[in-house]
């Protein structure tokens, strides 16, 4: 069993975080949690679905473990950015499909997605890791990148990991109450 630090164990609490309402309850956005995880070093996949799989049954050494291929654009191959693979996965646990003759259901589970990339290709400007990062081609290592300042300088992984986050809450987490509208201001964040 791989030890999970306390920090990802619990949530990150941010004093200006927003409050959602998800499934009758009140919770606080998680989107600083998903940052966090990112600047502790983890992937942006494990960084935006560990934020989140709790919510959804499944325990955060699980969802690290099931997440960490999908980073750096699936293996270091500068793919779909690991985000967008994480929002995938999170709309799955929360109405993936489980019948494969229910046409229907697999159809509101790939609409979901495709409204999750897109919106996150309009703020970024695409969902391919090396064109977020302007890279020309695959990685020749999978060795991945040591987290320096310098890193953290010259990479958006940090605004794409909050934009993904954004999305996931937006799209997977709010719920409107009867005669209420929800409103969030990310910007502040």
């Amino acid at each position: 069993m791989t030890h999970v630090p306390a920090a990802v164990a619990r949530n990150t609490k941010n004093a200006a975080a927003e409050t959602v309402n998800f499934r009758g309850s009140k919770m606080e956005s998680r989107v600083e949690e998903a940052v966090a995880l990112f600047k502790e070093g983890y992937n942006c996949a494990q960084s935006v679905f560990g934020a989140y799989a709790d919510l959804f049954g499944m325990d955060k050494e699980t969802a690290l473990k099931l997440a960490s291929p999908m980073g750096a654009g699936i293996g270091r191959m500068r793919e779909v950015c690991g985000t967008v693979s994480a929002m995938a996965l999170l709309s799955g646990l929360k109405d993936g499909n489980v019948d494969p003759k229910d046409r229907d259901a697999k159809t509101k589970t790939y609409e979901i997605v495709r409204t999750m990339s897109d919106e996150f290709a309009g703020e970024n400007g695409s969902i391919i890791c090396r064109e977020l990062l302007g890279i020309l081609s695959r990685e020749k290592s999978a060795m991945p990148a040591e987290r320096t300042e310098e890193y953290y300088k010259v990479r958006p992984c940090v605004k794409l990991v909050r934009s993904a986050a954004q999305i996931v809450e937006k799209q997977l987490l709010l719920e409107e109450a009867p005669g209420q509208t929800v409103t969030t201001n990310w910007s502040k964040l």
